[in-house]
């Protein structure tokens, strides 16, 4: 289409974002399926409970006990989908004690993908 000289395309535009939007759409709908407590590989000495804030899809923790017989230092890592990754606070364990390790995923993003315990 010529528009005051210029030519303008009007179904590339159109067609990418019907794909971009059925592309976000499929994404949204299938973001429930993905268990957002899959934890990667606790590290050794540790079990860990991991989840969401009960009220806040934002908010994700990992709870963790040190089994072992040596300090151990972890916090939890969320995926957050269209917003950067964030890591909580570092928690160091003595032998027998727990702890527990907070972060917040940015608003702007679509929530929690995946929580990790990172040693």
């Amino acid at each position: 289409m010529n528009v005051g000289g210029r030519t303008r395309k009007t179904y590339g535009g159109r067609a990418a974002r019907a794909l971009l939007r059925a592309a976000v759409v499929a994404g949204v709908t299938l973001a429930p399926v993905v268990p957002a407590t899959a934890v990667a590989a606790t590290p050794p000495g540790l079990s860990c409970d991991t989840g969401k804030h009960a009220i806040d899809d934002y908010t994700g923790y990992a709870l963790c006990r040190n089994n072992g017989t040596s300090t151990q230092i972890f916090w939890v890592h969320l995926v957050c989908g269209w917003s950067p990754d964030v890591d909580g606070e570092h928690v160091t364990l003595a032998p027998g004690q727990s702890g527990q390790s907070t972060a917040h995923c940015a608003g702007l993003g679509t929530g929690i993908g995946e929580i990790h315990v990172r040693p």
